[in-house]
């Protein structure tokens, strides 16, 4: 009893899984069954004795295979097996064999699996006897698992075949199927969703690996080529700030109505730092209604053309067909620190009123990026208020004395009362304190240093260099280090302020 239980198990079992494997496998089955299988359990009894459909879940295709086989030599079976109905009820109807566990009978049965002596007959169109094959006189119906639709060559002499996913619904399992494949047909899992592959260019440029920092430059570290230190990592930082590219001319003014608190120094380190950072581009231009002194501060490279000629030259260089070296004839250029001087005029016949202003603002802005001016004492006068009505960022230049702090003082306040325009200017203006030997007054500095850090964006110590304070022209590679990092800082505060301009509307 327990033995024929077992073997109905088996039977489950294997119908089961040739049912997965038709209808899942389009390579063979890789399960050679026995050629000449001996009879483990009883033979059935005489159809008349057979349990009905409904008492068996799925037919088996042994069971099938041993039906054709009893109607075949019923009488040997009988005789073999003698009234053995005791596995079977007695008086029950045929089992019919469910038919799509078979095959079409007009369908050619080809072994799917067969040797290399049968694959090799194959290619050359002669027939090859199969090995494996069963005798004539046995050849079963319901063998339906150990072939296929078309013939297959030996799969262990052809490449592997990928298995194909089906693209349409899955068609369920049969109750058998379930009851041995609960989680669902091995190697059929569900469709993974397609991952969304973004091809933006932002995206792809911030998934790129950064570049690699460049060695240093300077010190030790440089030779041998070691990062940075933190100063000189600073140093490039400022530098790479200063050399921001802006979507239009900004304008910088400089202005302290008192006389010697340092505005024309402060315009040239300026100038001189913003042209080395973005490599030219910058003019820096005397904007005093008479007479200023850039004129003696700066080289006198290739002209000594002033602020008049280049308004008397106006109507041709507004031209539409003028040109940047057109403009340059009627200004200084500055090698060491890489900027244009237009200076004021050295005679006190021609006073700078507001339309020139205009003409001249306009004329710089379409042939420079950076336009740097220095202005007069004369809060009055209408050059001096134009310059403020066109500045992007404050540059106010003091020194730790009285006098040049009470004179910045009156002009914050004084622009204070001026409107919306003028506070925001004043919010992003920068104090920048250059003393000269022996400017400084401690208790000056102790009382307005918070004053100027409260009412401006930054303030920037300038250090003493003798080589400004012996008033000369003034070369860039003739300051010492320390004020060339200070001018650079400075660089740096004020294209952080002209960047927040541009940002809010006028």
């Amino acid at each position: 009893m327990t033995d024929s239980h077992n073997s109905g198990q088996h039977k489950d079992r294997e119908a089961a899984a040739a049912e997965v494997r038709r209808m899942w496998q389009p390579t063979p089955s890789w399960t050679q069954p026995d050629p000449n299988p001996a009879p483990t359990t009883p033979p059935p009894p005489p159809p008349a004795q057979k349990p009905p459909v409904s008492s068996q879940a799925t037919p088996d295709p042994e069971e099938v295979e041993e039906e054709a086989v009893e109607e075949e030599q019923p009488d040997a079976l009988s005789q073999e097996f003698p009234g053995d109905s005791w596995s079977q009820p007695a008086e029950t109807p045929k089992a019919t064999p469910d038919p799509w566990t078979q095959q079409p009978a007009a369908e050619p049965a080809a072994e799917s699996w067969t040797n290399q002596g049968a694959e090799s007959a194959a290619r050359s169109k002669e027939p090859a006897a199969d090995p494996w094959a069963k005798s004539a006189g046995y050849e079963p119906t319901g063998e339906a698992w150990t072939r296929s639709s078309e013939p297959a060559g030996d799969p262990w002499t052809q490449p592997a075949q990928e298995s194909a996913q089906p693209a349409g619904p899955q068609p369920q399992l049969s109750p058998a199927a379930q009851h041995f494949f609960p989680q669902g047909i091995p190697g059929q899992g569900a469709p993974q969703p397609d991952r969304q592959v973004s091809y933006r260019a932002d995206e792809l440029l911030q998934a790129l690996p950064l570049p690699r920092e460049a060695p240093a430059e300077k010190g030790v570290r440089s030779v041998l080529r070691l990062r940075p230190g933190t100063s000189e990592r600073l140093e490039r930082i400022a530098r790479a700030t200063a050399a921001t590219a802006f979507r239009r001319p900004v304008t910088v003014t400089i202005a302290n109505p008192k006389g010697g608190s340092g505005k024309t120094p402060t315009t040239l380190l300026l100038a001189g730092a913003l042209g080395q950072a973005r490599g030219g581009g910058v003019v820096a231009w005397d904007n005093n209604e008479l007479r200023g002194n850039m004129h003696l501060r700066t080289h006198d490279t290739n002209s000594r053309s002033t602020v008049t000629d280049l308004l008397q030259a106006m109507q041709m260089l507004t031209q539409p067909d003028a040109r940047l070296g057109d403009v340059g004839a009627y200004l200084r250029h500055q090698v060491s620190g890489q900027y244009d001087v237009l200076t004021s005029a050295t005679t006190t016949y021609a006073q700078i009123e507001a339309k020139d202003f205009d003409q001249i603002h306009r004329l710089l802005s379409r042939f420079y990026k950076v336009l740097v001016i220095d202005t007069g004492n004369n809060e009055g006068s209408s050059n001096w208020r134009e310059a403020m009505k066109a500045s992007d960022v404050l540059v106010i230049p003091i020194k730790w004395k009285s006098l040049s702090c009470a004179a910045a003082v009156q002009m914050l306040e004084e622009l204070d009362h001026q409107g919306p325009d003028a506070q925001r200017l004043i919010r992003r203006a920068v104090i920048a304190v250059s003393n000269g030997p022996g400017d400084v007054n401690k208790e000056v500095e102790k009382q307005l240093r918070p004053y100027f850090e409260s009412r401006a964006a930054a303030v920037v110590d300038i250090p003493t260099d003798p080589h400004i304070a012996a008033e000369g022209p003034l070369d860039h590679s003739a300051l010492q280090p320390a004020t060339r990092r200070a001018a650079l800082e400075l660089a740096a505060k004020v294209a952080e302020q002209i960047t927040i301009a541009l940002n809010v509307p006028r």
